[in-house]
């Protein structure tokens, strides 16, 4: 059984949302004995976690893998691929968020020490492999991200009266400002709509988008962060699932979506039209177009068939990110 340590930020329990090391760190505990860094909120703390990890247990160690993202985490990631090069330990970044790109554009000599030296490259959409490979970095494996798909008990819903499910992190590249003019040009054109906004306030947004809705007479229903147990049961009320982010890459958040039948109308960008086939699966607007986004709900209320087809195709295609299949990707990466 191979020892992997397993660095990013597990900060569920500080009321953000949960992330990829807490859901496949557990779900490699299968086969592979995994220790995780780390939970700290403090973020000095944080990176002192990850590193005292790899430095204790580096002898031992047979693969770290290293969430990495466009933000803070970036620096995380360069710090522990570092360390893991000296302790000539094999790393595998798994590439997130859908402006990593940025990071390869504007920091090239850090990404090359990332990513250059690394063992394997890990993404999760077939848009960031593309995209890094556009850079020149060939070991890019693709491995979807994964949900137990027992969870998610799908039927089909009925959308008399528009009622709209959004859920992010509330934070300004998701856009949830969005959601709420979206609710107001609906109603301006005479439709019944309500809108609910699932997630955690991380930058203010929240804050903003409450505002924005005060400001516009809605009632729009904001209920912070839930378990998924808990937005799962809330989101059988609903019938649309609206994505309005302007930066992605393959977003937990949609995937389960189209697992409990949801019809999808998302933004086209990032890493969703390799996740959403356009009047297949889900609907793909422009970003910042309320109008366009607007159009394809109504689009979904008035033309039952199609909407009977995205829900199924997606139901079907999701299967394949369950865990019982994208485990042997993992086990054949980590022999």
């Amino acid at each position: 059984m191979k020892n992997v340590l397993y660095v990013g930020n597990a900060l569920s329990q500080q009321g953000k949302n949960v992330t990829s090391v807490e859901i496949l760190g557990t779900r490699l505990r299968q086969f592979c004995k995994v220790k995780t860094a780390s939970s700290k909120q403090n973020k000095l703390l944080r990176i002192l976690d990850m590193v005292l990890l790899v430095l204790k247990n580096g002898r031992s160690t047979d693969y770290v893998l290293i969430d990495t993202y466009s933000t803070i985490n970036f620096y995380y990631a360069l710090i522990i691929s570092q360390i893991s090069r000296v302790l000539k330990i094999k790393y595998i970044p798994i590439l997130h968020g859908g402006n990593l790109e940025q990071r390869l554009k504007h920091n090239p000599k850090i990404s090359r020490m990332i990513f250059g030296n690394a063992y394997r490259l890990v993404s999760p959409s077939n848009f960031l492999k593309e995209r890094f490979k556009s850079y020149g970095y060939e070991n890019v494996e693709y491995i979807q991200n994964t949900i137990e798909i027992e969870d998610f008990v799908f039927y089909r819903r009925d959308i008399s009266v528009i009622k709209l499910f959004w859920l992010r992190s509330f934070t300004s590249i998701y856009n949830p400002t969005s959601a709420v003019l979206v609710l107001e040009e609906l109603i301006n054109r005479g439709q019944n709509a309500e809108l609910v906004m699932v997630g955690p306030e991380i930058d203010g947004s929240m804050k903003a988008a409450k505002q924005l809705a005060i400001d516009k007479n809605l009632n729009v229903k904001f209920t912070g962060k839930l378990s998924k147990n808990e937005w799962i049961k809330l989101s059988e009320n609903y019938n649309v699932f609206i994505n309005t982010t302007n930066f992605d890459n393959m977003p937990f958040s949609v995937i389960e979506a189209m697992a409990l039948g949801l019809p999808i109308v998302s933004t086209n960008v990032g890493g969703l039209p390799f996740l959403i086939s356009h009047n297949e699966d889900g609907l793909l607007v422009p970003p910042n177009d309320v109008n366009a986004m607007v159009d394809a709900i109504i689009e979904l209320k008035e033309d039952i068939s199609l909407k009977d087809k995205l829900v199924v195709n997606a139901r079907k295609k999701i299967e394949k990110f369950d865990w019982d299949e994208v485990r042997v990707k993992w086990e054949r990466l980590l022999s």
